[in-house]
């Protein structure tokens, strides 16, 4: 427990807090009426502040959509204490940190972390945004380029299509219908057409709507309770209290009109989808009782007699979430989301009549103590075992929290439904009639049937009113499956004690070598939580040996867990994850979470892949949505295209998803029957066991599945040869070459164009590691504030480091509306004249600055056992090994002299540079699609133009492989 101490309230309250949190909380009350919780964290190496203004786009003026979500971007620019532009996010980012923002309904949520050491300035600043921030003119048309940038890299993406459409058939004079985005349009055109000024509309709304008294603001740092409360007093006392209330906006968006609809919809992607959504009652006002998470759970139940599992067995479906959606105090959906197949598509009144025929289940069979409890039970460890997480992720939720729950449940929420009430249950399954619904339906084959565009988005939908009685005659008529309520969860943890770990080893040592197998393995010696990490690679030569095998070994994997899921479902439930997946040499297995009934779980899963066999209808239904996974890359966002290209172009063994599209068109049930016994017939697996694991345990684990997969009478897996050890490699670009890829966007109604600049520099080297991370730090917030804030390319402007199984470079990634990729290109070399100038000109405190935040992220300790397991299994997935990395890098910075980063820029970085390799990839919108041939005739030698992504690859030299470099001995 935590106690509050507050200027208004000295008796103090308790804040509910985990049983394994040893952070310390209070409240406290500023004399401007600002609530503020402090956490005072002595062992965190990042520290954090997270701001809930009680407006969001709900407050929008009408005429003035979007200006909410404007005020957001445009807060970030200057204040009047620090006017410098965008010198807020240079500092954080220079520090170690990053920041950001969002915009809801009914709340505007600003946050950032940032390096201890630099955490006061980093708040005064934040501060500011409060306080007198600077609003410029010139800033102010420039942030609405980047708002209606924004908007448009989402015009194409059906989930806010779809949200829009169901905003769209609303009240018109309820919020709930707003667009709240914003674009050029909304902000700039139509205001200023009615003589408004968007700027003066901007700060009217500011100084309107930004009032202490509706604001909460939670700060996370590393020094005491005190010391963090005389910061913030400091710092906060002087935003303005103008005693708003917090606006509320009482009604429900749907009349009568806009229930018992059908709305059939026209998506961008292929597949059908069905969304089925009631207005109910808001659980937030019932959140101990927690109705609709209890409805949720059995509704979206996935376990055999669930309605997912009866539509899955009848061939109909491929997904299906159940949960409460949109809410506010005032109003809230209750949505049920199913993925359909093609056969679904066909039978849309039998999954309408078998879902009101388990709502009818759920009103009859009366509201479950039992069923309760166990999700209170569940929902109570999660809470009391829950990981660590980066401080920015934990107090964003906790800073919206403030504003609707009492401040005892400010850390809990509404994650733990603790009174059993079943009238308030009773009332919102009364609530899911079909008298109340609305039925959302989209799919390609609706194409030319519909009537009417939403004016946002101009999605095309048509829309026909649906009665009870209709919907009662497909409940009658619906197929007759056996549906019932789930069984007791046998996966759920009873012993969640410790083990006392023997071995206190800090990083993986090897603890078992076999022909079949290497077994790494690590106690937990952090995070004592009763949780367990297993990751098991099985290197298979013939998975990745051509696109048939590639596409073969996905099906087998998809087939894994398509048979699994009845039954690991109540494992995922209860918080123990797995999943098989696809890896680069083969395919993986991972668990993660509760360590007790863990070992039950990966038998389960070893003991279907030794038994593996194809059912029919199940390959047809898996055949089916890869395919549409596939013909939906087309629509993919054009930068992530060229991060696609870029990856073709640089890893040896990948196919393009245009072939394996290919092979799939006629592939067989028999084709993956025979392909997966000659898939298994050689591998070796590669473990790493972690956590609150015994190395008994660990090594008994592995045992078992030798025993299952090698040591039968018949064994399914034989060892590999030494020559099959399967190795990841990457292309080798030649120094002093500049590469160029140019290729149509593969959607033709995307506008949008997209560029990655890549620089290979270097093959794993700590000392060449942290040149390459140092430029990256210097120059990461220059490239955001010259190519997005001040040139406004466009809302996707990134510098990211890359790593290739051990090849390291830098990447520029900016995808636009307004430019061609050939024009961003030039733009790129131009910043890097610009940043040669910055290296060059940078003062030694300014460096050593720059190598502490650095040193500062390398030393950042890891908050939970996923995160260490992911860092240690890079290492040995890429034969790396190099478990001390962060000490030997953080080193090699402390030895670093300014000069020696120049010099690495001049020699790799640097336009002209005589060791440079440079990759660029150029993918063309519909609108820039002219300049393409142009772009290619003056692309500056010397230079090479990609034509054929494998022949190019066929044609270079590769570099090593870190797994090549002979085994690790015991």
């Amino acid at each position: 427990m935590a106690v509050e101490k507050s200027n208004t309230k000295p008796e103090g309250v308790e804040i509910v807090k985990p049983r394994t949190d040893n952070r310390e909380y209070r409240r406290i009350v500023l004399k401007n009426s600002l609530q503020v919780l402090l956490i005072s964290d002595p062992d965190t190496d990042k520290c954090a502040a997270s701001m809930s203004v009680s407006v969001g786009s709900f407050s929008d003026p009408q005429g003035l959509e979007g200006l909410a979500h404007f005020l957001e971007h445009m807060l970030f620019y200057a204040s009047e204490k620090y006017p410098e532009e965008d010198s807020y996010s240079k500092y954080i980012a220079e520090h170690g940190g990053c920041t950001n923002a969002y915009t809801s309904s009914e709340e505007t949520n600003y946050h950032f972390d940032i390096n201890t050491d630099s955490f006061n300035e980093a708040l005064d600043r934040f501060a500011q945004f409060f306080i007198k921030p600077l609003m410029s003119a010139d800033a102010t048309m420039r942030e609405i380029k980047a708002v209606d940038s924004e908007n448009q890299k989402n015009l194409l993406s059906d989930g806010w299509r779809m949200r829009q459409l169901q905003k769209h058939l609303s009240k018109e004079d309820h919020p709930f219908h707003k667009f709240s985005t914003g674009n050029m349009d909304t902000l700039h055109v139509r205001p200023q057409a009615k003589g408004v000024d968007t700027r003066s509309e901007l700060i009217k709304f500011y100084d309107e709507h930004y009032s202490a008294n509706i604001m909460h603001l939670v700060v996370y740092g590393k020094e005491s309770l005190d010391k963090i409360q005389d910061l913030v007093e400091g710092m906060f006392q002087e935003i303005q209290n103008t005693n708003k209330t917090i606006p509320r906006f009482p009604g429900q968006p749907c009349s009568p009109d806009h229930l018992q609809i059908l709305v059939k919809a026209v998506p961008i992607k292929q597949g059908h989808k069905l969304s089925v959504s009631w207005p109910v009652t808001p659980s937030i006002h019932h959140y101990e009782e927690a109705p609709s998470r209890y409805l949720g759970h059995l509704i979206g139940h996935e376990g055999e007699g669930s309605l997912f599992h009866a539509l899955k067995t009848l061939g109909w479906a491929t997904g299906l979430s159940a949960g409460e959606g949109d809410w506010t105090l005032d109003y809230s959906f209750f949505k049920v989301s199913i993925d359909l197949t093609d056969a679904g598509h066909e039978h849309i009144q039998d999954i309408l009549g078998l879902l009101f025929r388990y709502i009818q289940l759920l009103q009859q069979s009366g509201v479950c103590q039992w069923i309760f409890d166990e999700l209170s039970a569940i929902c109570e460890t999660k809470f009391h075992y829950q990981d660590k997480i980066p401080p920015i992720s934990y107090i964003v939720d906790i800073a919206s929290n403030m504003q609707i729950f009492p401040t005892k449940d400010w850390l809990v929420g509404s994650s733990l439904p603790s009174k059993f009430n079943p009238a308030t249950v009773q009332k919102i399954v009364d609530e899911l009639s079909p008298s109340n619904v609305r039925i959302f339906w989209e799919s390609q084959k609706f194409e030319g049937q519909t009537d009417k565009n939403e004016p946002w988005y101009n999605t095309a939908y048509s829309l026909e009113k649906i009665t009870s009685s209709t919907i009662q005659e497909w409940v009658q008529s619906a197929p007759d499956v056996n549906l019932h309520l789930p069984a007791p969860n046998v996966f759920i943890p009873t012993d969640l004690s410790l083990k006392n770990a023997k071995d206190k080893e800090t990083v993986p040592v090897l603890l078992r070598n076999s022909p079949f197998s290497r077994l790494w393995y690590k106690p937990d010696t952090m995070f004592s939580k009763p949780k367990a990490y297993v990751k098991m690679d099985f290197n298979c030569p013939l998975a990745v040996s051509s696109p048939d095998a590639a596409v073969l070994t996905d099906i087998f994997t998809r087939l894994l867990m398509d048979y699994l899921n009845e039954y690991a479902y109540y494992a995922q439930v209860a918080g123990l994850y797995y999943g098989v997946s696809l890896s680069d040499n083969g395919f993986e297995l991972t668990l993660l979470g509760y360590n007790h009934k863990l070992r039950i779980l990966l038998e389960t899963v070893v003991g279907k892949i030794a038994k593996f066999e194809v059912k029919p209808d199940r390959f047809a239904v898996i055949k089916e949505t890869v395919t549409k996974e596939y013909q939906n890359y087309k629509f993919r966002q054009p930068y992530h295209q060229t991060m696609y290209y870029c990856s073709l172009i640089l890893q040896d063994q990948t196919w393009p998803w245009t072939e394996e599209l290919e092979v799939l068109s006629h592939l067989e049930a028999e084709d993956v029957a025979k392909f997966v016994p000659m898939l298994l017939s050689r591998t070796f697996f590669e473990c790493y066991i972690a956590g609150n694991v015994e190395s008994n345990e660990a090594e008994s684990m592995v045992k078992h599945i030798e025993d299952v997969l090698f040591n039968g009478p018949k064994p399914i897996c034989r060892p590999l040869f030494p020559s099959q050890h399967l190795t990841n490699r990457v292309v080798k670009l030649e120094e002093g070459m500049k590469y160029f890829y140019h290729q149509d966007g593969s959607n033709p109604s995307d506008e949008n164009s997209a560029l990655v600049h890549y620089i290979q520099v270097h093959r794993d080297d700590f000392t060449m590691n942290i040149k390459v991370q140092l430029f990256g730090l210097v120059a990461k917030q220059a490239t955001f504030h010259q190519l997005r804030t001040v040139e406004q390319l466009g809302y996707i402007t990134a510098l990211a480091q890359r790593n290739d199984s051990g090849i390291y470079g830098v990447q520029f990634i900016i995808q636009s509306s307004v430019k061609g990729p050939g024009h961003i290109d030039s733009r790129v070399e131009s910043l890097l004249k610009n940043l040669e100038t910055k290296l060059r000109e940078m003062s030694d405190e300014e460096f050593k600055s720059n190598v502490t935040a650095l040193i500062d992220m390398k030393l950042e300790k890891h908050k939970n056992l996923k995160e260490e397991s992911r860092f240690y299994w890079r290492e040995i997935q890429s034969g790396t090994l190099k478990f001390n990395r962060k000490e030997a890098e953080v080193a090699a910075l402390r030895q670093l002299q300014k000069q020696e980063l120049i010099d690495f820029f001049d020699e790799y970085i640097k336009v002209g540079a005589a060791r440079k390799k440079s990759l660029s990839i150029r993918v063309y919108g519909s609108q820039h699609l002219k300049e393409m041939a142009t772009d290619k005739e003056e692309v500056p030698p010397p230079s090479v133009e990609i034509e054929d992504i494998v022949g190019f690859r066929k044609s270079q030299p590769l570099h090593g492989s870190f797994r090549g470099c002979g085994q690790p001995k015991l």
